[in-house]
Parts: C-alpha cells; sequence; structure tokens
C-alpha cells in the first residue's frame, strides 16, 4: 500500500491544504478498493518485492534516474526488471532505476523539453498534476525546483508504478493520488502551478474543467493544459463519431483558438499557445515495457496524416495562462 503518512503531516500543517487532510484518507481507501480494482493485490505484491537497494545518487532535474548502474548487481537489476513488469504496461516516462532503462510507450521527457522553456521558477511551489498517469511530469517538476507536487489520476496501476519508483526515494516531497479533479476539495485556492495535460479533451464540459483547475490556483497562479487540437479549419472542433485514433472517449478536439476562446472566457490572464507538436512515432510506440497498441497502429497505413477512423492524426497544442 503506498505510505502517504508524510504527505498528510505536511497537509495538515499548511494553512490552504489542512481541511483535505481531513477526508483524504477516505478518497484513498476509496480509490485503491480492492472491491474496485480486481488486480489490486497483485499490483501491491510489487511494491513488496522490491529488491533492497539503495541509491548513491538522485537525478529529476536532467532526467528521472534513480541511482546508478555501480549500485546494483546484475542480478538484483534482472530481479528488478522482472519484479517492475509486474505493473505491465509502462506507458509514461522514461525512467532509468540502477542502471535499468524503462523504456516507456511515451516519451515524456519530449513534452517536458518542449514545456520547460515556458515555465517561470518553480522554486519553493506547490504544483498540482491533473492527470499525472505514473507520475513523470511530477518529478521532472520537482526536479526544476517545486518544493511539493501532488498528481492526481484515478488509474491505481499508476499510482502503484510511481510508488515503485518511489520506494528508492521516499523522502522526495511528490506523491500520487488515485483520484480525479472532482476529489480535490472546491475553492482550494492552494497552488501556485497546475497542471491538465491530455485531460480535457476526455471532458463533457471543457470549460467546466478549466474552472475546476482554477478552483485549485491561487491568485496570480499559472495554469499549464496541453490538450489534442485540430487545424483551424475545422473551427471550432472536431467531435468524433465513435472513435478517435481508437480511443473511446474524446469527445472534443478543438483547435487552438477554440482553447484560447475557453481560457479567455473563464477569466483567465493572457492565454498564450507555447508549443503546437505533431505527435510522432518516435514519441508514442510499442516498447518491451508496453506490448499493446500505439500511434502506429491508430494511424492509416496509407497516410499517417490520418488516423484510421480518418481524422486528423494527433496533434497536440501547450498552453499557458494566469489566475488573476
Amino acid at each position: 500500500m503506498p505510505d502517504y503518512a508524510n504527505l498528510l503531516r505536511w497537509m495538515e500543517q499548511s494553512e490552504h491544504f489542512c481541511h483535505w487532510a481531513e477526508t483524504l484518507p477516505g478518497q484513498i481507501d476509496a480509490g485503491l478498493s480492492p472491491q474496485r480494482w480486481g488486480d489490486l493485490d497483485s499490483w501491491q505484491q510489487v511494491l513488496q518485492q522490491l529488491p533492497a537497494l539503495v541509491p548513491s545518487s538522485l537525478d529529476f532535474a536532467s532526467a528521472v534516474r534513480i541511482g546508478v548502474a555501480d549500485d546494483c548487481t546484475d542480478e538484483l537489476r534482472e530481479q528488478l526488471r522482472t519484479t517492475l513488469m509486474g505493473l505491465h504496461p509502462w506507458r509514461k516516462g522514461p525512467f532509468e532505476l540502477f542502471g535499468l532503462a524503462i523504456d516507456t510507450e511515451w516519451r515524456s521527457d519530449w513534452k517536458w523539453d518542449r514545456l520547460a522553456p515556458h515555465l517561470p521558477s518553480l522554486d519553493g511551489q506547490h504544483v498540482l498534476d491533473v492527470g499525472c498517469g505514473n507520475g513523470y511530469h511530477c518529478l521532472r517538476l520537482y526536479g526544476a525546483g517545486a518544493s511539493r507536487v501532488i498528481g492526481i489520476d484515478p488509474s491505481p496501476r499508476f499510482v502503484h508504478q510511481f510508488y515503485a519508483l518511489k520506494h528508492y526515494c521516499p523522502e522526495v516531497p511528490v506523491d500520487v493520488l488515485p483520484l480525479g479533479i472532482e476529489h480535490v476539495p472546491p475553492a482550494l485556492h492552494g497552488f501556485d502551478t497546475v497542471l491538465s495535460m491530455g485531460v480535457i479533451y476526455h471532458r463533457r464540459d471543457p470549460e467546466g474543467h478549466i474552472r475546476e483547475l482554477l478552483d485549485c490556483l491561487k491568485p496570480g497562479g499559472l495554469l499549464v493544459l496541453e490538450t489534442l487540437i485540430v487545424d483551424d479549419a475545422l473551427a471550432p472542433a472536431l467531435i468524433p463519431e465513435g472513435r478517435y485514433a481508437k480511443m473511446r472517449n474524446v469527445w472534443c478536439v478543438p483547435t487552438a483558438a477554440t482553447v484560447l476562446s475557453w481560457l479567455e472566457s473563464c477569466g483567465l490572464d493572457t492565454p498564450q499557445l507555447v508549443d503546437d507538436s505533431v505527435t510522432t512515432l518516435g514519441e508514442q510506440r510499442r516498447t518491451d515495457w508496453m506490448h499493446f497498441e500505439s500511434l502506429a497502429d491508430f494511424l492509416d497505413p496509407a497516410d499517417q496524416t490520418r488516423t484510421v477512423e480518418g481524422h486528423p492524426a494527433p496533434r497536440r497544442g501547450l498552453f499557458l495562462a494566469r489566475k488573476p
């Protein structure tokens, strides 16, 4: 079971988070309910079976690297690999543990490299990452200077992947909670920066999602929003009938102009598009750590500018805006 004791102690002593600390243990129990998740026992066994290793160094600034190869024998490294495979598929990353490279489906470091030049200083900040997956970007945010990072994601498999990593650096002030944005207390106003990357197109009410994010931010706080986008010729948005790139729950793929109008209508200051990138087969692909279908299977084999359903291929926009 992930250990949230340090996080809860910090929350109890915090002006903005003390009330959430009262309800959070019950939310965690509900999010990690064995009745809801049949594989939960096997994921928890992974945490119990991790080999005893002590990292000589941690690097979250240039990568997510825990320990080095010399901290570990080849035998223990193979044991570590076998154990972590119990949490397959590994979608976000990459990670390196004691010389073991976890080559995840997504090169999330590429997305980080697109975002990082546009971030102001995070020194001393409290940051929330909504829909964080296994916490890759949470650790990079900490490496960039944030003093406390909380990620939320309703998938307990991803939560356990994160705590398999944190098993080897338990004092790092980063946590991933098995929650969705709807579980964050309303009008929290506690975070300096809030990220929502790859979430809004799964929401039936995009502007409602933005307002939820604003509720988490302090006045003057920074919102980072990343989403699938389409060309302005499809204004204001693509509303897929059925699936988009084989995803069932994509309700709306907006244009960049539509996203900017959403941000403005929700009251955010100076919204801007800071990056617009087509997702490539190098950024999202099948690997030894993710055996299922990936981007190559989602595109038309005769025309990789289109999805298998005939929609424009995935392209992602990265937006920044300030809460007044």
